[in-house]
């Protein structure tokens, strides 16, 4: 059980979840032409996982004085993990993602897609070891790699099967991807902001500069509002421009996504103390899997 919450099963599960909502109830529910058979979309998937627990691994060894501040429970790092093995189950992790990548990129035609992984797992050590000290770029860079999870499966799959013939198609299922990655994207960025409101205390022993830190807590919650409220006008304005005549995904993003975001903007006004901060960012995090849950309803859309 240690190894699994060291690698955070949980949001490596979530991601696997999310990759098959794309592959089997967005790509192939609407029929559009897809290149990743089964085994070779398991082995995508596998990929994308080895990738992020080494991700997860190597940001818990960078952040064992921090987190003995934070979350002094959870430290695994040192105490019921050696660092060494860590470190070699995190080059395990990278290396088996990679080799992967490669055979992947290979067996779809599209040899340069192997630099992705690559390009991943340096971005995910350079987070942890240097980036996610710094004001802003840090949160900013890990919602990228969060959205890229899911643009993912849209590059290997979706991406080589595009013809003459299909284009229209495969370009509107393609631009359903790159709306989820934008929500995902987003969402993920203002819970990085709040979880910085979290670990105020241990960020600043180890020497961070989060917006929180550089700015102060007050500040910082009022641009979590705002982002909220951001968020609202966009995806009611993308309703209004892209459900507008679909009665099932209107009801569902109404209910299940613009009505807890704008409880989540209510309690965000005035939020002041770490269980105010820990709930928003549980709440964000139901946010995050009602949208992604959403992904399989457009077998009901006919475009």
């Amino acid at each position: 059980m240690n190894y699994l919450n060291l690698i955070r099963y949980q949001n490596l599960l979530f991601i696997a979840l999310v990759q098959v909502f794309i592959k089997y109830g967005l790509f192939y529910s609407l029929g559009v032409e897809t290149t990743l058979n089964t085994f070779h979309f398991i082995l995508l998937v596998i990929a994308t996982l080895c990738i992020a627990a080494a991700g997860n691994i190597i940001n818990d060894i960078y952040d064992v004085e921090i987190d003995k501040i934070n979350k002094p429970n959870k430290v695994l790092i040192g105490k019921k993990i050696s660092e060494r093995t860590a470190n070699r189950l995190f080059i395990i992790l990278n290396v088996i993602g990679v080799v992967i990548g490669f055979y992947l990129s290979n067996t779809i035609g599209k040899s340069g897609f192997a630099a992705l992984f690559i390009v991943f797992s340096a971005l995910l050590y350079l987070y942890a070891s240097y980036l996610k000290g710094m004001l802003i770029i840090g949160n900013v860079l890990v919602s990228f790699l969060v959205a890229m999870s899911l643009i993912i499966v849209a590059l290997f799959d979706l991406l080589p099967a595009i013809t003459a013939q299909n284009q229209t198609a495969q370009s509107t299922v393609f631009k359903i991807v790159l709306h989820y990655a934008m929500f995902a994207f987003f969402i993920n960025l203002i819970r990085e902001i709040v979880k910085d409101l979290q670990d105020i205390n241990g960020d600043k022993n180890g020497g961070m500069n989060s917006l929180a830190i550089a700015i102060g807590r007050k500040r910082t919650i009022m641009i979590v509002f705002l982002l909220g409220v951001f968020m609202v006008l966009g995806v009611v304005l993308y309703m209004y421009e892209y459900l507008y005549n679909q009665q099932v995904l209107l009801l569902y993003f109404l209910f299940a996504i613009v009505a807890p975001l704008m409880y989540f903007c209510i309690k965000a006004w005035g939020s002041e103390t770490p269980k105010e901060y820990a709930f928003l960012s549980n709440l964000l995090k139901i946010i995050i899997f009602l949208g992604i849950c959403s992904i399989p309803l457009f077998s009901f859309t006919i475009f």
